[in-house]
């Protein structure tokens, strides 16, 4: 079915096709096939894994993302339109200098290098584990046939295709969920009411955390979530090259704000899955792995029957795409503008480049997520997926202080001023605890990196200019 999509949505494709879509995309197609792109395979494992122990808590940081998705649209994507930009970071460029454009796009692609791998390898490393360990198919043939898959249907067309192939993905990914819920629910010989009555009477529903300590409070949830939204889709090519897909801001605006409300809906209902999921391994005595993120597969792939374990697959794998198809063509479309900063009028030489970088970053993917494999420790793994999230502080201090100032920068000093707030905020987080006695920092990590980015860049500052807003 994505072959066939890819054939349809490929013909006659050029380089606008492939970078914004030729601006044709329907906004609730695109709006849709987004639900899938946030949600990636790693949310699709984790939330409903993680109700065990934080029960509702990821439902503050949702209610944060939607304040984020509403600045986007009232306040990034009418600036991206003004400009009619292809590479949202040349924005950097035309406000602070090129080296602030160099630097933000820097960031990104090593932001989404490792975060594609990352998500990428979580769902990779799961049906590994569960079903081709035990055909003896060798992980490198795995993952590699993913990537050729990804490489084949968006090589062409590529945002014009995705907007498309997300959309069968997030049906597959959501009909998943549905049915993983009917399973459990024909297991337990239990109507949706019934199953809706014992899911809310559980006690993995509740949601506000008070204690300012942890992690998952709820001020720090919010206010991180609506920055987490702001820097890893407004601030993000790969998110915003299909928002700049549709033809004008008022439908990419009506899509940004439809996805926020159909996401916050359907995070609730991944968490009620989650809840499901516990209260059934409670009613059949089942010991639950260690892992969080391997009770779903567990439960999915062990106890609820072939059926059940095939759906689960297609989910997962319709969760897995819709992250690294997108990733692989905004790393492509940022590269060859940002970096090499091809010429858009030589169509030839342009579409031969973007070949060569497009399977480049096909290999390098393929090659951190056998890193992963081979470091075969998820504590470093998972830190490392961290690391890459604090990049985004950078990008959030940069198109703040572009927004917001009235000041140019010394641009030759910015990349160094951009590379320090990661650092710092990557030592504070690991000393945290001993540090500021017993705070552990969540979310807010990110304000605080992009707080300390346009403190630097104000050190650096220089000369008064006209203010790029709205």
């Amino acid at each position: 079915m994505l072959f066939f999509i890819t054939w349809i949505t490929s013909r006659n494709a050029n380089n606008e096709s492939y970078f914004i879509g030729n601006r044709t995309s329907r906004w609730y197609i695109v709006a849709y096939g987004m639900i899938g792109a946030s949600l990636s395979g790693v949310t699709f494992v984790s939330v409903p894994g993680d109700v065990g122990v934080k029960h509702f808590a990821y439902l503050q940081m949702v209610i944060g993302y939607m304040i984020g998705y509403a600045v986007i649209a009232g306040i990034l994507l009418p600036l991206y339109y003004r400009l009619n930009l292809t590479s949202i970071y040349s924005y950097l460029k035309g406000r602070l200098g090129r080296n602030s454009y160099k630097t933000g796009a820097a960031f990104f692609i090593l932001s989404r290098v490792i975060g594609a791998s990352f998500r990428l390898y979580v769902v990779v490393n799961v049906l590994q584990t569960f079903v081709f360990d035990r055909w003896n198919i060798p992980f490198i043939v795995t993952v590699s046939v993913f990537i050729i898959l990804i490489l084949a249907y968006t090589f062409q067309g590529g945002v014009k295709t995705i907007v498309w192939t997300d959309t069968l993905q997030t049906t597959f990914m959501l009909l998943a969920m549905f049915l993983t819920v009917w399973f459990i629910s024909q297991e337990m010989g239990l109507g949706l009411g019934e199953v809706i009555k014992k899911i809310t009477n559980s006690a993995h529903t509740s949601v506000w955390v008070t204690d300012w300590h942890d992690k998952k409070y709820f001020l720090k949830h919010i206010l991180g979530g609506a920055f987490i939204a702001i820097a890893m889709t407004g601030l993000d090519q790969e998110m915003m090259q299909k928002n700049i897909s549709c033809k004008n801001v008022g439908e990419s605006q009506k899509n940004m704000i439809t996805f926020s409300i159909v996401l916050f809906f359907v995070n609730i209902l991944f968490l009620a899955l989650g809840a499901l999921l516990y209260i059934y391994a409670v009613s059949k005595n089942m010991e639950l792995p260690a892992k969080s993120d391997d009770v779903f597969p567990g439960i999915a792939l062990n106890f609820l029957g072939p059926v059940a374990g095939i759906v689960f697959i297609i989910g997962l794998i319709s969760a897995a795409f819709p992250s690294a198809d997108g990733a692989l063509t905004a790393l492509t479309t940022s590269f060859c503008l940002d970096i090499l900063e091809l010429d858009r009028g030589d169509e030839k030489k342009l579409k031969k480049n973007r070949y060569l970088v497009h399977f480049g970053f096909s290999i390098l993917i393929l090659g951190c997520i056998l890193w992963f494999r081979a470091l075969n420790d998820d504590a470093v793994i998972n830190k490392l997926f961290t690391a890459a999230n604090f990049t985004y502080g950078p990008l959030l201090g940069l198109f703040a202080f572009g927004l917001f100032s009235g000041t140019g920068v010394k641009d030759k000093w910015v990349p160094i001023v951009a590379i320090i707030p990661p650092i710092l905020c990557f030592i504070l987080n690991l000393n945290s605890v001993e540090w500021l006695g017993g705070y552990q920092f969540g979310n807010e990590m990110l304000i605080l990196n992009g707080l300390l980015t346009f403190i630097g860049l104000f050190i650096i500052s220089k000369r008064r200019v006209e203010v790029i807003l709205v």
